[in-house]
């Protein structure tokens, strides 16, 4: 299957594609419940896979490697994987980028920040010279096959932004990505610079971008939304209060049966799913 390719059709389409932030095969297995795509955030990955922050801990076999366990349980999701800076060196970032195609990924989203490098709603960013970048970028376009390529720009100074995202536009990339846009307004002066190229937004709680919803968004021109940490996030709050919950019951469980809850029986049953999808296995649930 041309993974590439089938995410350009859906993005052509006359709305706003959503792309859903997972961090683990768990958190991926109940939002193939819900969405058709997937989004591998890079914070939701160093979050859940080294317990760390995302300034640049990822190791690139860790995220391949990922990348490869989702598409053999998800064949026909859409993955967009982020992948950073490229690793620093653009020649680890065009193998990165052959790696995982061949792993069946359908994009990725190359950034230019310079180390240290952060989570693209935090402040002190920092970016690489503008033919730095592009250089990098242009080797990634020329290094892959079908795979779509976002081209991220950092940038915060407003004139610096707008000159980035136009550049960008030009080349070959398949979209163009302003994190941390922090206005309606700036959407629209984004929009507009860029031109026909398809526009990407980046949604995450607490970030520093408005609230927009699918509706809002394509209402902007915006083609591509990615919601980098809403299973993270949700996972966090239902865990902690799920344990609060058992301190105060003196450790006795919540009953799950006949609906009460989240059950070894309604766990099973949903994995269960990422083995079926490939080989039409039916369910053995019995407990």
């Amino acid at each position: 299957m041309n993974y590439g390719k089938a995410l350009r059709d859906e993005i052509a389409h006359p709305r706003t594609t959503p792309l859903i932030g997972i961090y683990d095969m768990y958190s991926a297995s109940i939002a193939a419940g819900h969405y058709g795509g997937f989004f591998v955030s890079g914070f939701g990955f160093a979050a859940s896979h080294y317990g760390l922050p995302d300034i640049g801990f990822i190791a690139w076999p860790d995220m391949v490697n990922f990348a490869e366990r989702l598409r053999l349980a998800f064949p026909r999701h859409h993955m967009l994987v982020d992948i950073d800076d490229g690793y620093v060196d653009p020649e680890v970032a065009c193998h990165v980028v052959q790696r995982l195609e061949r792993a069946g990924a359908s994009g990725v989203i190359l950034e230019d920040q310079r180390r240290p490098r952060r989570c693209g709603h935090a402040d002190g960013k920092q970016v690489l010279p503008l033919d730095a970048y592009l250089e990098k970028l242009n080797m990634v376009l020329a290094s892959r096959t079908d795979l779509l390529v976002v081209a991220r720009t950092d940038a915060t100074e407003p004139d610096d932004i707008l000159r980035r995202a136009a550049a960008l536009a030009e080349t070959d990339a398949d979209v163009v990505l302003v994190d941390g846009v922090r206005s309606v307004d700036w959407i629209r002066r984004i929009r507009t610079v860029i031109g026909d190229k398809p526009l990407l937004f980046n949604q995450i709680a607490g970030g520093k971008s408005p609230r927009l919803s699918l509706t809002e968004l394509g209402d902007l021109g915006v083609d591509v939304a990615i919601y980098s940490t809403p299973c993270l996030f949700a996972a966090h709050s239902a865990i902690d209060t799920a344990l609060a919950e058992l301190g105060f019951a003196d450790g006795r469980l919540p009953d799950a049966r006949d609906g009460g809850g989240i059950g070894v029986r309604e766990s099973t049953a949903l994995l269960e799913k990422n083995i079926s999808r490939n080989h039409g296995v039916r369910s053995t649930v019995s407990v």
